[in-house]
């Protein structure tokens, strides 16, 4: 029999000292997003599974645990990610004409881990604006993801930018049935020039070299003009680079310090993004710690197909890396039934203090916050001093 108190492979619990530095996280963020006018929402953990993974892809499905609802009998979903159920409620709750600027921050779960030591249970922040096409929308998601990782400590910061439509433009017009475009992405993704060779031999000579270009497209600005001169001279092709130049040119403005690369091959959620993606990786982090772009198609299973623009991150994997706050030093109190004493503590807490009142019989026990001064009787004054 296993032990009562194991827990599923991949499914922790979050002690205090993360809990607090996730719970700072959280506030930060969301207090950042409401300081460029986003909204807070808060969908449901499950939902009716035609709902939850509408026109999201056979990816998502694969990472949706399921069960049975016991009053209505219909399948339920649990949450994998937030996205669809934020498009949900700015197609039918909110039902706005403009713009809507949506945030959210909430657990979601997957049946199998997105990295070797990855938890099943993210913590997942968001922030989404719907009903603006343009790239102003595309470039304030981008600088409130940096701004959000720079508040969090990060350093090092790298915005790695692609876009759907420069693949879409390539393959535009090519005999393909689903299977063999799925075969060529991933042999592009995976930056395999031999299985690309292999999925694209019927493909006219023009896109099979245009797919070979792609695989060695990535690295600093000059790919970008590298790009105009080897892709198709496509319309699609020409505006998806056009409008990376554009982003670049404002990030840069805002945030100097952040290095800016390119690596157009990269076509992870091709079938899901419709134009500009893009990637945050900090220093001495293997994985991207945000993920975003733009998914126009997001909301027409629900009847409104709204331009959206958004991103997303694991707050637990966030706590992991960056420079925490160095907290305000906790106070120290003594337990006692004495008024001015209780005054004094409540008081204290009032103003913001954290203060550790030692219950009888603990005076000596270690606590988890750092306490550096006490609440002392003087000359029959309560008053704080430093330890």
């Amino acid at each position: 029999m296993s032990s009562a108190w194991l827990l599923p492979e991949h499914i922790a619990d979050v002690l205090p000292a993360q809990a607090r530095r996730i719970e700072e996280l959280r506030r930060a963020l969301l207090d950042l997003a409401r300081g460029y006018g986003f909204e807070l929402v808060m969908p449901p953990l499950l939902e009716y599974l035609e709902s939850l993974l509408s026109g999201t892809g056979r990816e998502l499905d694969l990472q949706t645990f399921k069960l049975v609802d016991q009053l209505s009998g219909r399948t339920l979903g649990l949450r994998a990610d937030t996205t669809p159920q934020v498009a949900r409620i700015d197609a039918h709750l909110l039902n706005r004409a403009g713009v809507s600027r949506l945030c959210y921050c909430g657990p979601v779960l997957h049946t199998r881990p997105g990295a070797p030591h990855a938890t099943r249970e993210p913590l997942q922040f968001g922030a989404e604006i719907y009903g603006h096409a343009g790239l102003e929308a595309d470039l304030e998601v981008q600088e409130l993801a940096l701004d959000g990782l720079q508040a969090a400590g990060l350093a090092g910061l790298t915005l790695d930018l692609a876009d759907a439509r420069i693949a879409r433009g390539v393959l535009a017009g090519v005999p393909a049935d689903g299977e063999q475009l799925q075969a060529v992405v991933a042999a592009l993704a995976a930056k395999d020039s031999a299985a690309l060779s292999q999925h694209s031999r019927a493909f006219p000579a023009p896109t099979r070299q245009a797919l070979h270009e792609l695989l060695g497209l990535y690295g600093d600005e000059s790919v970008l003009e590298r790009a105009r001169q080897v892709l198709p001279r496509s319309e699609l092709v020409r505006r998806a680079i056009d409008d990376l130049s554009w982003l670049v040119r404002h990030v840069r403005q805002a945030h100097p310090r952040v290095r800016i690369g390119f690596d157009l091959a990269d076509l992870g959620g091709y079938a899901y993004y419709s134009g500009t993606r893009f990637a945050v990786f900090a220093a001495d982090v293997g994985e991207a710690v945000v993920r975003g772009g733009r998914y126009d198609e997001v909301g027409a299973v629900f009847g409104r197909n709204r331009p959206a623009v958004g991103f997303s991150l694991d707050l637990k994997a966030l706590s992991s890396h960056g420079s925490p706050r160095t907290p305000n030093g906790a106070i120290r109190a003594p337990w006692g039934e004495d008024a001015a004493l209780r005054a004094a503590v409540r008081r204290l807490r009032e103003q913001g203090e954290t203060v550790l009142c030692i219950l009888p019989g603990h005076e000596h026990e270690a606590q988890e916050f750092d306490c550096t001064r006490e609440l002392a009787s003087v000359g029959g004054q309560w008053v704080l001093r430093a330890l």
